[in-house]
């Protein structure tokens, strides 16, 4: 089982930006929470951040034929990029949407999402423990299939 774990822009900021938001932890923790619970759950994990669209997109179009589920926190794309959805569309793999924080507790513009519909769900608000738990039912759900 092998997941590709894609973060948008600013994720690599994390422990620096709005702290009070995103937490004290780093990119660094989060990749090592993420390594670490694909382990647990005896899943190959691949991780990229990118803060370009086009690369996402790519990356995503890259997934095909070579992973078997996407987890994907699409950061600030998540509220308008058509481009991600599409290519999550157009692969048509497993994938679940994750945030860290809670996006329907903060602004207005932010508690909608335009690329979870290219996903199976969406998990947001609870931190880090979000990636696990999409992994967690990627891993399920593909064993299912």
């Amino acid at each position: 089982m092998r997941i590709l774990v894609l973060n948008g822009p600013n994720i690599n900021l994390l422990g620096t930006r709005e702290r009070e938001v995103y937490g004290q932890d780093d990119y660094v923790a989060l990749c090592q929470y993420i390594q670490s619970a694909a382990q647990k759950l005896d899943v190959e994990v691949e991780i990229k951040q990118s803060n370009s669209e086009g690369e996402l997109v790519t990356f995503i179009q890259d997934a095909l034929d070579n992973f078997d589920g996407i987890v994907i926190n699409p950061a600030a794309y998540t509220h308008y990029s058509i481009a991600i959805l599409d290519a999550l569309k157009a692969v048509n793999l497993p994938a679940i949407e994750v945030h860290i924080s809670n996006i329907h507790t903060r602004e207005e513009f932010r508690h909608h999402s335009v690329t979870v519909a290219g996903c199976l769900g969406q998990i947001c608000g609870l931190g880090f423990a979000g990636y696990s738990l999409a992994m967690r039912y990627l891993a399920a759900h593909v064993a299912a299939e």
